[in-house]
């Protein structure tokens, strides 16, 4: 028996007993030794009269991992949604879906809803619609332990489970309180609390340094490892190897490449998916050198705290006009309150901010981790864009012009923000800064949910939008690959 919320008990590297890779063999808790198969045939996904994804199908059987891959917006979390039955409302699925041979499409919602947690655990691209804001961090991972396990003291687990994620500390914080990389985690140990014997995770490793992030593909290795089934979407080609079993890669909705994981990575029979190897940081140019202008944002002596602990103590720090700043560091360490306390979202602790004195009240925007906590849930994206084009005397061509540079098509934007992919959302909220014409552009993870292909033209546009408006962007990101050759200098905090 193990407990997939931790993954102890059995090694992903294949070692053996829990004992012999150094794992804890008391924090083997439960977990179904009885599996479930997952099958997909001849699934589509339309909107209107528009196909967007499909036909695809698949099987994944116990102890095996299937790895869905693909560019932003190629369908890889309308897998995932239509599997769940949470696909948008104006969006249709169409062909067969079965749980452990059963159909799972055909049945009411109620009935389906009643397996989650229990047969399938779901992590969501988006940690947010996984969390309530009201919750602290603890409570979500003991009530899955208790109402869905039906465990009484769940409070040791609970303890383990963090302790092993790296959130020692964060129990008691409501989720807006943390990093998006630590919210990320909370909604794992959440997710798989209940041992469910078939793990969905949505690009489960986003947002996180390179440590943690080998860490959850640790955990989600356990699950094939011990007897479950894991369906794994991602846009990162090392997780996708780190995971092995059979590989999908999807384009523009359509199945391009399918095959083992090992061989199709390592011989693509597809360009695309030749493109999408190559696209890793470590082969982009560096930066070219930038002679830079006037003081646009000074940090004198800062300090952050935030819940009671201080992040970020004594900081010195300035962003002139053209420069490109990297900000680095592990998740957690207070990246987004630091860039929070630039854009005087919230006061330093001590020290102060200044900008320069020609900067205008608007001259600063934030381009935030989570797309879906920036834009409002009830309207269209294209009323957001136009609202902020008006306020800020922008013609919307130059707004057309931004999206059709980041392969954003017009026809996203009569959708709300839940009806387009996390990847998607993103590039749009580029477009949104972007069209405030901003003399300070603070960018945090604006990346994160692109695959390699789309983050590289996107970093390339930004970069080329910086160079000609004079613009200071302060990056922040966990890939210090990204920092080294995109940005003109570091700065890195612990």
């Amino acid at each position: 028996m193990v407990n997939i919320a931790t993954g102890r008990g059995a090694c992903p590297n294949g070692a053996g007993a829990a004992s012999e890779c150094g794992w804890d063999e008391t924090l083997v808790m439960t977990m179904s030794k009885t599996g479930l198969s997952v099958a997909v045939n001849e699934l589509c996904v339309h909107v209107r009269y528009a196909r967007l994804l499909g036909p695809i199908s698949f099987s994944v059987v116990p102890g095996d991992t299937l790895v869905v891959m693909g560019e932003t917006g190629a369908g890889k979390s309308l897998v995932a949604q239509a599997i769940l039955g949470t696909l948008p409302g104006e969006l249709r699925a169409e062909g067969a879906i079965e749980i452990d041979g059963r159909r799972v499409d055909d049945m009411a919602p109620e009935i389906r809803a009643a397996s989650w947690g229990k047969q399938i655990a779901a992590l969501p691209q988006e940690p947010w619609h996984a969390l309530s804001p009201l919750k602290k961090s603890a409570r979500h991972v003991r009530e899955t332990h208790r109402y869905v396990a039906q465990r009484d003291n769940p409070e040791k687990s609970r303890a383990e489970v963090f302790d092993l994620l790296g959130l020692t500390g964060a129990e008691a914080r409501l989720p807006g309180q943390l990093s998006g990389g630590m919210a990320q985690r909370v909604a794992f140990a959440a997710a798989t609390a209940g041992g469910a014997p078939i793990l969905l995770a949505d690009e489960p490793t986003k947002g996180l340094d390179t440590d943690r992030r080998a860490r959850v593909i640790e955990l989600l290795a356990a699950v094939p490892a011990q007897g479950g089934t894991l369906i794994a979407i991602t846009h990162e080609v090392a997780v996708a190897r780190s995971l092995g079993g059979k590989l999908i890669v999807l384009r523009e909705g359509q199945v391009v490449e399918q095959g083992n994981t090992e061989s199709v990575l390592a011989a693509p029979s597809h360009p695309y998916t030749r493109e999408l190897i190559d696209a890793d940081p470590a082969s982009w140019p560096r930066a070219a050198a930038v002679t830079p202008g006037q003081i646009l944002l000074e940090a004198s002596n800062v300090s952050v705290v935030r819940a009671g602990q201080t992040l970020v103590n004594g900081l010195d720090f300035c962003l002139r006009e053209g420069e490109r700043v990297a900000m680095v560091g592990p998740s957690g360490v207070g990246k987004t309150s630091l860039l929070d306390t630039l854009a005087g979202l919230i006061e330093p602790a001590s020290g102060s901010v200044s900008r320069g004195g020609d900067l205008g009240p608007r001259a600063v925007q934030k381009l935030y981790q989570d797309p879906p906590t920036a834009f409002s849930p009830h309207t269209t994206l294209v009323i957001g864009l136009r609202d902020v084009a008006r306020l800020n005397n922008t013609p919307w061509s130059e707004v057309e012009d931004l999206l059709a540079r980041l392969s954003v098509p017009l026809s996203l934007l009569s959708r709300r923000p839940d009806a387009v992919s996390g990847g998607e959302l993103q590039r749009v909220s580029f477009a949104r800064a972007l069209a405030a014409r901003p003399r300070v552009l603070l960018a945090d993870e604006p990346t994160s949910r692109l695959d390699p292909i789309t983050q590289a033209r996107t970093l390339e546009m930004l970069a080329d939008i910086a160079d000609a408006r004079r613009l200071g962007v302060i990056l922040v990101t966990h890939d210090a690959q990204i920092a080294e050759r995109w940005a003109h200098r570091s700065v890195a905090l612990k």
